[in-house]
């Protein structure tokens, strides 16, 4: 058993002052307001002046410290063994659009970590594809080479592939997709946001010049989820809401904010909040490879070089190419630059994701509920990160 003593802990709906939270196994037993409690036989670590909150839950992230999904010789577990120093214990390894083969080997390394996971790693979670299936005017840096119309006709040689070998690659790895950003006004999209959500897939929308009628008939048809709120799609104004509208409206919809107050501004964050409620906004990072790496410095992005700069990171042609933020930032714009509770941030950083993706257990501090938890000092820096009871990082070993 461990005892967690002398934190605030942050509960699902208010905060627990200098309490003790007691850990058999990898679950929570017992959750108490005194501090002073010591349980027979329990290893303690007092954590006085600090708060607990669940574990980060990132459901959007390219890569970090200079390793990105798509590296391929498992480049997956070593980015799920280098998150839990941001205090993520669990995401969605992410890939900007391939080629069929890639796609394959990339969601094979993902079934392998999930599989057999690592000591002391984050939780490999399905995978999110910002697929092949986006609009190529909305692509960010996005490879245009690699964007598809789920209608396209099969290519004529074995040396381009067509839409329907990607879709043959997600089919043959069900397991291991979980979302897929779509573009809805593809020709074929709304069939293919159907065809997605009836597999099991969460479908989300992004990357996308969808009008407001587009986008509420992919909601109609089953997308659930809207990808980076607001950024590479069509802009929001008050006779033409478009897609940010449509999600924002839509209470089944939850939608992911890039909380590094650069690629939305820290107003319409606060808006987004108010609007869906922290319950149906996700903090994310879209952290690139870059993340972790100093200014100027060169990482990859789906195999084209990209640049870290103060803000995000960038192609040669200064395209913004995804961020360099970590969860831990995200968690302190949230309660800082966002002016949210701790309560709040630990829902969207941990809570609402887990609702969303159906992770029983996982998201919030309750009695019974999986330890997978985040200690934080006064600044939210991370001191100490546990994944199912054990110890997963601490930042004093991470500074010998």
């Amino acid at each position: 058993m461990i005892l967690l003593a002398g934190g605030d802990i942050v509960l699902p709906d208010r905060i627990m002052s200098s309490g003790s939270l007691l850990i058999d196994g990898d679950r929570i037993v017992a959750i108490d307001d005194r501090a002073a409690i010591r349980p027979a036989g329990a290893e303690v670590l007092d954590v006085a002046g600090t708060s607990i909150v669940p574990g980060f839950i990132d459901v959007h992230v390219h890569g970090v410290n200079g390793l990105d999904t798509l590296d391929g010789n498992g480049a997956v577990a070593a980015i799920a063994e280098r998150l839990p120093r941001y205090g993520v214990t669990a995401f969605c390894p992410t890939t900007v659009a391939c080629d069929h083969r890639t796609l394959a080997a990339f969601l094979t390394e993902v079934e392998q970590c999930r599989r057999a996971p690592a000591p002391r790693a984050a939780r490999v979670l399905p995978a999110h594809l910002e697929s092949n299936f986006i609009n190529p005017e909305y692509r960010g840096a996005q490879p245009a080479a690699c964007l598809r119309s789920p209608r396209a006709a099969v290519p004529a040689d074995d040396s381009v592939f067509s839409a329907s070998d990607i879709l043959a690659a997600i089919a043959a790895a069900r397991r291991e997709v979980g979302i897929v950003t779509v573009a809805p006004e593809l020709p074929g999209g709304i069939e293919l946001v159907r065809d997605l959500a009836t597999a099991g897939h969460r479908v989300s929308l992004g990357h996308s010049g969808a009008d407001f009628d587009t986008a509420v008939a992919a909601i109609e048809a089953g997308a659930r989820h809207a990808t980076h709120l607001f950024n590479r799609m069509t802009p929001m104004t008050h006779r033409a809401p478009g897609l940010p509208g449509a999600v924002l409206s839509r209470e089944e919809v939850a939608v992911e904010l890039i909380c590094d107050t650069h690629h939305v501004h820290p107003a319409m964050c606060k808006v987004a909040l108010t609007a869906k409620g922290p319950g149906g906004v996700m903090a994310i990072t879209d952290a690139t490879a870059g993340a972790g790496l100093p200014v100027g410095a060169t990482a990859r992005l789906g195999g084209r070089t990209i640049r870290v700069t103060e803000f995000a990171a960038t192609l040669d042609d200064g395209t913004v190419a995804g961020s360099t933020l970590t969860m831990d930032r995200a968690f302190r714009n949230v309660v800082n630059t966002f002016q949210r509770s701790l309560v709040d941030a630990a829902t969207v950083c941990s809570t609402t994701p887990a609702r969303a993706l159906g992770l029983d257990g996982l998201g919030a501090i309750e009695q019974g509920s999986i330890a997978d938890l985040v200690v934080v000092d006064r600044s939210f820096n991370v001191l100490h990160t546990m994944i199912g009871g054990r110890l997963a990082y601490r930042r004093e070993a991470d500074r010998n």
